[in-house]
Protein backbone atom coordinates (compact mmCIF):
# COMPACT_ATOMS: atom_id res chain seq x y z
CA UNK A 1 0.00 0.00 0.00
CA UNK A 2 1.40 3.27 -0.77
CA UNK A 3 -0.43 6.51 0.79
CA UNK A 4 0.74 10.41 -0.21
CA UNK A 5 3.02 11.86 3.24
CA UNK A 6 2.40 15.20 3.57
CA UNK A 7 5.19 16.81 5.91
CA UNK A 8 6.94 20.25 7.49
CA UNK A 9 9.83 20.47 5.35
CA UNK A 10 12.06 20.28 7.90
CA UNK A 11 14.91 17.71 9.05
CA UNK A 12 14.63 14.61 7.28
CA UNK A 13 11.88 15.98 5.32
CA UNK A 14 13.93 18.98 3.99
CA UNK A 15 13.46 19.54 0.18
CA UNK A 16 11.03 16.64 -0.63
CA UNK A 17 8.05 16.90 -2.79
CA UNK A 18 4.87 17.52 -0.28
CA UNK A 19 3.22 15.39 -0.95
CA UNK A 20 5.17 12.40 -1.88
CA UNK A 21 3.94 8.59 -2.16
CA UNK A 22 5.55 6.84 0.28
CA UNK A 23 5.60 2.53 0.98
CA UNK A 24 3.32 1.32 4.07
CA UNK A 25 3.63 -2.39 4.59
CA UNK A 26 1.04 -2.36 8.05
CA UNK A 27 -1.72 0.43 9.66
CA UNK A 28 0.11 0.93 12.75
CA UNK A 29 -0.07 4.39 13.49
CA UNK A 30 0.08 6.66 16.84
CA UNK A 31 -2.96 7.23 18.65
CA UNK A 32 -2.78 11.40 18.99
CA UNK A 33 -3.89 11.44 22.27
CA UNK A 34 -1.01 9.52 23.00
CA UNK A 35 2.17 11.56 21.67
CA UNK A 36 4.37 12.15 24.52
CA UNK A 37 4.67 16.37 24.83
CA UNK A 38 8.23 16.14 23.97
CA UNK A 39 7.43 14.94 20.53
CA UNK A 40 5.76 16.91 17.47
CA UNK A 41 4.02 15.56 14.26
CA UNK A 42 6.45 15.97 11.36
CA UNK A 43 4.58 13.84 8.42
CA UNK A 44 0.69 12.98 8.42
CA UNK A 45 -1.90 11.51 5.70
CA UNK A 46 -4.43 13.43 4.40
CA UNK A 47 -6.91 11.16 6.85
CA UNK A 48 -4.49 12.73 9.39
CA UNK A 49 -2.39 9.74 10.29
CA UNK A 50 0.65 10.20 11.98
CA UNK A 51 3.76 9.21 9.85
CA UNK A 52 6.34 11.00 10.90
CA UNK A 53 7.81 12.59 14.23
CA UNK A 54 10.50 14.60 15.38
CA UNK A 55 12.24 15.55 19.05
CA UNK A 56 11.47 18.95 20.06
CA UNK A 57 15.27 19.08 21.77
CA UNK A 58 16.98 16.24 20.30
CA UNK A 59 18.15 15.67 16.90
CA UNK A 60 15.99 12.30 16.94
CA UNK A 61 13.26 11.55 13.90
CA UNK A 62 11.30 8.29 12.95
CA UNK A 63 8.81 7.51 10.35
CA UNK A 64 5.55 5.36 9.98
CA UNK A 65 6.65 3.90 6.43
CA UNK A 66 9.84 2.84 4.70
CA UNK A 67 11.76 5.59 3.02
CA UNK A 68 14.36 1.84 1.67
CA UNK A 69 10.87 0.88 -0.25
CA UNK A 70 11.60 1.44 -4.26
CA UNK A 71 7.71 2.63 -4.11
CA UNK A 72 8.51 5.42 -1.94
CA UNK A 73 9.47 8.52 -4.51
CA UNK A 74 11.38 10.51 -1.92
CA UNK A 75 12.85 7.43 -0.09
CA UNK A 76 16.62 7.98 -0.98
CA UNK A 77 16.97 12.00 -0.46
CA UNK A 78 14.77 11.20 2.99
CA UNK A 79 18.00 8.91 3.64
CA UNK A 80 20.58 11.33 2.42
CA UNK A 81 18.96 13.93 4.77
CA UNK A 82 19.25 11.54 7.96
CA UNK A 83 23.00 10.30 6.78
CA UNK A 84 24.11 14.42 6.08
CA UNK A 85 22.06 15.22 9.74
CA UNK A 86 24.82 12.73 11.83
CA UNK A 87 27.71 14.26 13.01
CA UNK A 88 31.05 13.64 11.30
CA UNK A 89 33.64 11.36 13.15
Amino acid sequence: KTSPIHHDGRGVFRELANPFDATRYHSLVIDPPTLPADLEVSAWTAEGEIMGVRHRHVALEGVQFHPESILTVEGKRLLTNFLAALPST
